[in-house]
Parts: structure tokens; C-alpha cells; sequence
């Protein structure tokens, strides 16, 4: 026998409840920030809006589902099935979290601050989830994916984009090379490398993006296509500059070896889950296989 249908609820911690649970209390949390020319009350109705938002959803799940409900911190801890249908309830970064942790669940985005959220991800109003849990599997875009994977088996993956470089953001040592490229190498000190997908061109993929003048052509959150550059590479006699910026299709890859003691990996701006690759170490990064399904 087939299980019904589980609403998963994704939702983060309110900066509210942050300064409530940093200060102890409303009127010590009001005090520090009035100190500092801010209102609490604005924070407090964000806050009120996002329980107001969580209570709609949830009242909107069918009588007949299961549900459950996940804070971001707890994501990586939580088991996500076949079944569920995946809710997130706040900001478009939460889709971007929670992204990583799916295997083809439907993703519906609710926004519960409208006009402060770009909305690129969180689509929809609380009052649309009745009749988007109605039809969960219909008028699903497939978001186009990044994956970073190091020769000790670890993996990242990423919807918006994901940076190798040094911890810190100081200078990393490698060696790039592309697939496709007659094997074309270069030994390089940068800043980094970004590897973004058509989803994180709205943000850090983009500022690269516009200080080269535009020149590739972003592509499309559905298009299985990856932009890459380098940041700010460093021109010695032992490092170049040639290789600074490209697009990968599904097929290529873009392949770094690491010449530092310690770099990292990591997706999404969370550093806190990073790969971490040590010298030697070779991490390959493409287009990933999975996509994430969401609900238009």
C-alpha cells in the first residue's frame, strides 16, 4: 500500500526570535537595536508575518497528507521520501538550502514578505498553497543544477553557484583545466573560482558577470549550462591569466588541482558545509544530474 502524500514545512529561524534568543528578552533586544537607530517593531511584524504565513500554509495541507516540518539548521539531519512534497515557507536563499537535500520532490515557494523578497524562487502567497498541494507535480520548471566532486568520493552540489578558492578569500594555488579544450592546463593564483548556473545569475554569478562586460551569454535556469570565471587571477613567470572565464554544456567539465595546503568548496554562500581539498587533491565541477522540480 502506496503512503499518502507528506507536506514538508521549510521555514528558518526570524531574525526576531535571533535577537529575542541573543538578548533574552523583547524589551532588552528593543533597547540594543535602539541603541543602535533601529526599530524593533518592523522586525517583530516580519516575524508576526512569517508565523502568520507558516499557520495559512499549514492549514491549507489536505486532511489526508502527513506532514512535517524542518528548520534550516536541521536540514542536513533531516530524511526527505519519495513522497513528500516539499513547502518552503520564507526567503528565495531557503529553496537554494534546501535544494542540495532533494532527489526530484516538487518545490512549492512561498514568499512571506513580498517586495523585500526578489521572489525569484519564492513564487507564490500563502493563500495560493491549497490550491498549488492540490497539484503538486503540475507546471514543475526542472532547474538546472552545479556539482563539485573531489577524487576522495566528496561531493557538493549547488542550484545558484560554487566557489573554490582559499578560506578566507586569500590567494589559491592550482592548476585549471577544461574538458574539451585539446587539454588545455594553467597553473594560477586567484581569489577563487565561481561555477554558477542560470539560477544564480540573478546574484554573485551576475556581479562577475557585468564586471566582464558581458560578454558570454548567461543562460537560461532551465538550460543545462554552467558559466565559470576566475577572480581576480595573478599574472607571475609560474601562473596565468589565459584561462579566466568560460561556459561548460552538460557534457564538459572544468577540473582544478589543488597547489595550496588548503582549499575549499562550497555552494550556495554557506561555508559552514565545504569541501575541503588538500594539496594534489583534483575536484571536478559540471553540471549536475539532478534538477531541482519547482513549482511555477
Amino acid at each position: 500500500m502506496s503512503l499518502a502524500p507528506r507536506a514538508v514545512l521549510v521555514h528558518r529561524t526570524t531574525e526576531y526570535e535571533e535577537l529575542v534568543a541573543r538578548y533574552g528578552t523583547h524589551g532588552q533586544a528593543a533597547f540594543v537595536l535602539a541603541s543602535r537607530g533601529r526599530d524593533i517593531e518592523e522586525i517583530a511584524a516580519r516575524h508576526q508575518g512569517t508565523r502568520r504565513a507558516l499557520a495559512e500554509v499549514t492549514a491549507a495541507v489536505p486532511l489526508t497528507w502527513r506532514q512535517a516540518r524542518v528548520e534550516r539548521a536541521d536540514l542536513e539531519r533531516f530524511l526527505f521520501a519519495p513522497e513528500d512534497v516539499v513547502v518552503v515557507v520564507g526567503q528565495d536563499g531557503l529553496v537554494a538550502n534546501v535544494a542540495k537535500y532533494l532527489t526530484g520532490q516538487p518545490v512549492i515557494g512561498i514568499d512571506t514578505d513580498p517586495g523585500r523578497n526578489p521572489g525569484v524562487l519564492v513564487r507564490h502567497r500563502p493563500r495560493d498553497a491549497a490550491k498549488l498541494l492540490a497539484a503538486p507535480g503540475g507546471g514543475c520548471e526542472e532547474l538546472t543544477m552545479v556539482a563539485a566532486e573531489a577524487d576522495d568520493t566528496q561531493r557538493l552540489v549547488a542550484l545558484n553557484e560554487i566557489y573554490l578558492g582559499a578560506a578566507g578569500h586569500q590567494t589559491a594555488r592550482y592548476r585549471l583545466g577544461l574538458d574539451g579544450d585539446r587539454g588545455a592546463v594553467e597553473a594560477q593564483a586567484s581569489s577563487g573560482v565561481l561555477v554558477g548556473t542560470g539560477t544564480g545569475a540573478t546574484g554573485w554569478l551576475r556581479s562577475l558577470w557585468q564586471e566582464r562586460g558581458g560578454r558570454l551569454p548567461l543562460p537560461s535556469p532551465t538550460e543545462p549550462s554552467l558559466l565559470w570565471y576566475v577572480r581576480e587571477a595573478w599574472p607571475s613567470p609560474a601562473t596565468g591569466t589565459t584561462l579566466v572565464s568560460g561556459r561548460l554544456d552538460a557534457s564538459a567539465a572544468l577540473t582544478l588541482t589543488v597547489e595550496s595546503d588548503h582549499l575549499i568548496a562550497f555552494g550556495d554562500g554557506i561555508e559552514t558545509d565545504a569541501l575541503h581539498l588538500t594539496w594534489g587533491q583534483r575536484v571536478r565541477v559540471g553540471v549536475w544530474g539532478e534538477r531541482l522540480r519547482l513549482v511555477g
